[in-house]
């Protein structure tokens, strides 16, 4: 007898499996509670297996037949994506899902405004998008989990290519009217007495500290923060510096105070922000249309300061 489910039912399932609670999974995928339990529901009674555990006060749990069964549904969903490619790559359309990474730093300056200009063009595409810092998106490509990830050449292996599209040169971000501020450029041994609020996050905070540690010179690190809204709210309130390599065009801070941006002096080299993903022999229609589009977007849109 055939069985009767769809890879809909299949993707809420798993969906709600990654997620650990219904309500998570509804975010994800935009479908209301009830209809992705309703789904859960048909798929248990049609495989005639219990797939979760329901706990009033800690969600849903996968049982040991619902771990196998979300394994084995990831597979065909990633089986049925692939078909997707295929029929595209025939059709000469572009169509399909991807899910691309960016990085934290510059996510809200760059991926709404690129995604949304992308699927005008590409309505037949389906983009699920995730905000990780460096190491993060790099596991992921490795993964497999992510098509392709938006970020700077920082730690890159030989498994990832990367498209560059900007070089991006650091800038020392000052707080209005500090005494720094109105200078062509700030060296690094100018910055040693004041107060430096660090981006900490992996790879990164080792790119702005080798500014200094290349010279032989310790910065004076008073706060470490890991959300780049953050470190620019610091900084316009008069806790100390920061140092960025994206200058938006809006120089306010997230509190709607003002900022100044003063290119960094000394050997520091310049970030490139690009598209990474895995070496390929093989990419998708839709995987070149986004790389191609990535290349039109930084040209021809002003999002960020060169």
């Amino acid at each position: 007898m055939p069985l009767r489910f769809t890879l809909r039912q299949l993707e809420y399932f798993v969906a709600v499996g990654e997620a650990g609670s219904i309500a998570k999974a509804s975010e994800q995928v935009n479908v209301s509670p009830p209809s992705i339990s309703a789904s859960i529901a048909q798929l248990e009674a049609e495989f005639g297996i219990e797939l979760f555990v329901r706990k009033h006060s800690h969600g849903l749990s996968l049982t040991a037949g619902g771990r196998v069964f979300l394994k084995e549904a990831q597979r065909l969903l990633s089986d049925a994506d692939a078909l997707h490619d295929v029929a595209g790559d025939i059709s000469d359309k572009v169509r399909g899902p991807l899910s691309i990474g960016c990085l934290t730093t510059f996510a809200q300056l760059v991926l709404p405004s690129l995604r949304r200009s992308f699927e005008n063009q590409h309505p037949d595409v389906r983009i699920r998008q995730f905000e990780r810092n460096q190491g993060q998106l790099l596991e992921m490509l490795l993964r497999g989990e992510i098509d392709a990830a938006l970020t700077y050449d920082l730690e890159v292996s030989q498994d990832i290519a990367f498209e560059p599209l900007m070089q991006l040169p650091a800038y020392v971000m000052l707080p209005e009217g500090h005494r720094l501020g109105g200078r062509d450029v700030v060296m690094p041994e100018e910055l040693c007495e004041e107060p430096m609020i660090l981006l900490d996050l992996p790879h990164s905070r080792e790119y702005f500290l080798s500014a200094f540690r290349d010279k032989g010179l310790r910065p004076n690190i008073a706060e470490r923060t890991s959300d780049i809204a953050m470190m620019r709210s610091m900084v316009a309130n008069g806790f100390g510096y920061g140092v960025a390599n994206m200058r938006p065009l809006n120089t306010l801070s997230p509190d709607g105070k003002p900022l100044v941006f003063i290119p960094m002096g000394g050997d520091l080299r310049p970030l490139i922000m690009g598209v990474a993903l895995p070496n390929a022999e093989h990419r998708t229609q839709a995987m070149d249309a986004f790389v191609k589009h990535c290349r039109n977007f930084v040209g021809e849109q002003g999002v960020i300061r060169k």
